[in-house]
């Protein structure tokens, strides 16, 4: 057992970091230009925000959540998603009391106990942005385009963006009657999980996955059918601003959403890819979600999407990640004085941001210039007394396999000119 990750959990080892990097280079710079500040919450928290935040109606609080009591009788929650985290740390900080809106992302991993499968392990990672302080429906266009920009970005395809409007409190109220009706004589034909939620938030029943509670709903009434005229006029001006960006969509009315705190604007982006149907983007907008948790009333939108679901596409697309440029330059060495000065000059340069490597296995020569070639070094020089003494040396271009004598003392230099 010591020796073996823990159910759910993966290592990623230095071979296969770089993908990971190359993702979140492109998350890093992409949320830049779109003007979001990063944030970093902590991996726990109190349960009790993701009892109020999330909702306790939800699977990840009924089933999922990691808590436990801490020394000080805390009760303790790791994180199971990014939102409530964010929410809380923007009341905490009174970040409401700067100019709005207040844009943010975050890239933090998350932890839920469910069946492990491709691309969803119970300790996952998020990327997820999240926009508080304005109700305009341009911001949730913006949002969804964040995400649709990054998987153009990264040369995912086979993706269709969903749709669907689920109101707010005020025709919810009216909604969630006439759906209760309905499901009041279905109830002995649908799961014991849909039983659970038809008093809590009878919504969240239409997105039940089991196949027969599906067909025993084809007929229920829909959200979409009953908005508002604030709801619906939301709903009208969020479709014009995507139909602007040429952003292609399905209004689907039976998308709700795993989480009880959406309000109005619901959508996922979905893979239909086959042997990869599934959703790989989620999000929505909570009005009401800061308030809830203790804030002042502020109207909020985001998305989640998994970095381990971006990967699963990438790799399912055979879509190539740009690995490590490997090192600029590999000093072979002959003899103990070589050594030692092969680590001082290796020094130097790393010093001067040139990514420079020596031997440290006490290799033979044949076998040194074998492993610059295996970590991908672009030059190597081989010093021996000889070199060390004229302060001279051959430096080889392992690419092209051109040759040329160099400096010593201004190997740096001439590195620099060579790499630009």
């Amino acid at each position: 057992m010591l020796t073996k990750a823990p159910r759910g959990t993966k290592d990623v080892i230095p071979a296969e970091v770089y993908k990971w990097q190359y993702i979140e280079k492109v998350i890093k710079d992409l949320c830049d230009i779109f003007g979001y500040k990063e944030i970093r919450t902590p991996e726990f928290e109190h349960t009790e925000l993701f009892q109020r935040g999330v909702g306790d109606s939800t699977d990840i609080v009924q089933k999922e959540m990691y808590s436990f009591k801490d020394k000080g009788d805390r009760n303790i929650t790791l994180k199971p998603e990014g939102t409530s985290p964010v929410v809380r740390a923007f009341i905490e900080n009174k970040l409401y009391a700067d100019a709005q809106p207040t844009k943010m992302y975050y890239i933090t991993p998350a932890f839920r106990y469910e069946r492990p499968q491709a691309g969803r392990l119970r300790i996952h990672h998020q990327f997820g942005v999240e926009v508080f302080g304005s109700q305009h429906p341009s911001v949730d266009a913006e949002v969804i385009s964040i995400a649709m920009t990054l998987y153009e970005k990264l040369s995912i395809k086979n993706l269709e963006l969903h749709i669907n409007s689920v109101g707010c409190p005020k025709c919810r109220e009216k909604y969630n009657k006439l759906l209760r009706e309905f499901l009041a004589i279905k109830l002995p034909s649908l799961c014991s999980t849909c039983n659970d939620r038809y008093e809590t938030n009878p919504m969240r029943i239409l997105d039940c996955k089991v196949e027969n509670c599906q067909k025993e709903l084809q007929d229920a009434p829909l959200m979409i059918d009953y908005l508002c005229e604030d709801c619906k006029s939301h709903f009208e001006l969020l479709q014009n601003y995507l139909k602007e960006l040429n952003i292609d969509f399905i209004v689907d009315p039976k998308i709700v959403r795993g989480l009880d705190y959406y309000t109005k604007t619901a959508f996922e982006i979905i893979s239909t890819e086959i042997g990869a149907k599934g959703t790989v983007c989620g999000g929505g907008r909570y009005d009401g979600l800061i308030q809830e948790v203790g804030g002042p009333e502020t109207p909020g939108i985001g998305f989640g999407m998994g970095i381990e679901r971006l990967l699963l596409s990438l790799e399912n697309q055979n879509i190539d990640i740009p690995s490590s440029k490997g090192f600029d330059l590999f000093i072979a060495t002959l003899g103990q004085e070589a050594d030692k000065k092969a680590f001082e000059i290796v020094y130097n340069l790393r010093k001067s941001d040139i990514k420079a490597e020596k031997d440290y296995m006490e290799r033979s020569l044949k076998a040194q210039l074998k492993y610059a070639n295996k970590i991908n070094a672009h030059y190597v020089v081989i010093l021996g007394q000889e070199e060390i003494e004229n302060n001279k040396a051959v430096l080889k271009n392992m690419r092209l396999g051109e040759q040329q004598e160099i400096n010593l003392l201004t190997i740096d230099e001439t590195l620099k000119g060579l790499l630009r």
